[in-house]
């Protein structure tokens, strides 16, 4: 081979693996795949298309799992208590950066401060402590904020659409969890607004759901489910009681839609699942994470079942059909 040619083909050689470097080379070089901690604070069923939105756009920047990087998937199943037990573990392992949600990302933080994190949604960052501010999170957190304390608002007036004479709301809420205390807040101050009546089904654990669902009897004209890992992880339950107590139900997740709720309004959480992939590729490439600003959701859904409208004998407005992103029927 000529020397112009070895070096014409060195030199393509070296463009195409530059998005190894300088990260990957290091890890390469102590003989392992960079290796990306995916901590799930719920279960793999329940959070399916937010972690393939993830591995997909990793794909796309040229992170293929088993071949240019390695992924350790550990699931909370919605237990707080595993947060702390996960993130320590990945310390021991030497993730090269890790990836959760919500509160496990105080558990990642307590556990390293060395390590990158990155948060794919979080209620409230800042309020929460995660990071400084959204423009320089500072440290070694940075992620995608998923806005819920900002649109809490919004969910109780699209649930008004559909029950016009509400009067009297129930919060499902897990108490243990600081996003869903802080998202209740903004739900008690916007319901106080619209002069409702509050009551609040305060859970720590699963065998609170249906306890709750007990005491409230008939004190509440439809239900406004605050999500975290352990909700999530029953959510098809707790739709199946709020439609045995007639209740039309409004979350901040699609998800609760197709397992049987009335309503969703929140952000696309696969697109931020796939957004926290550009920040995990950022920081594999040299990049500080407490130099990359925390993102807010550029898309949010609405989502109406109207075969539980049926069940609850409701008349879902056109103009707020025309207004969905989606009808499931």
């Amino acid at each position: 081979m000529k020397r112009r040619e070895f070096i014409t083909l060195l030199g393509g050689a070296t463009v195409a693996l530059s998005f190894l470097w300088p990260f990957a080379g290091r890890a390469q070089q102590a003989g392992k795949l960079p290796t990306i901690g995916f901590l799930g604070a719920g279960s793999p069923a329940t959070w399916g298309h937010w972690t393939s939105a993830f591995v997909q756009r990793l794909r796309e920047l040229g992170w293929i799992e088993g071949r240019t990087v390695a992924i350790e998937y550990r699931w909370a199943e919605g237990r707080i208590e595993r947060y702390a037990e996960i993130s320590a573990e990945f310390v021991r392992l030497k993730v090269d950066v890790i990836v959760t949600s919500g509160g496990a990302v105080l558990a990642a933080k307590q556990s390293t401060s060395v390590i990158p994190i990155v948060f794919a949604l979080a209620t409230d960052p800042v309020g929460l402590g995660f990071v400084a501010s959204l423009a320089r999170p500072g440290g070694n957190v940075t992620g995608l904020s998923s806005q819920s304390t900002d649109t809490a608002g919004k969910r109780l007036e699209l649930l008004r659409e559909v029950v016009p004479g509400l009067r009297r709301l129930a919060i499902m809420a897990n108490i243990g969890y600081p996003g869903a205390v802080l998202e209740m807040g903004e739900v008690h101050a916007a319901a106080r607004t619209l002069g409702l009546e509050v009551v609040t089904l305060e859970i720590r654990r699963a065998d609170d759901i249906a306890r709750a669902f007990e005491t409230l009897k008939s004190r509440a004209e439809a239900l406004f489910v605050l999500a975290d890992p352990l909700i999530n992880t029953n959510q098809a339950r707790i739709n199946v009681l709020a439609v045995d107590a007639r209740l039309p139900t409004m979350s901040g997740f699609r998800d609760y839609v197709e397992t049987g709720g009335l309503m969703s309004y929140g952000p696309n959480y696969p697109d931020l699942f796939r957004r926290a992939a550009d920040y995990v590729d950022r920081i594999l490439r040299g990049a500080k994470p407490g130099d990359i600003p925390v993102a807010q959701p550029t898309k949010f859904d609405l989502v109406i079942n109207l075969k539980t409208a049926k069940a609850l004998g409701l008349e879902i407005p056109p103009t707020l059909l025309a207004r969905a992103d989606e009808v499931i029927e």
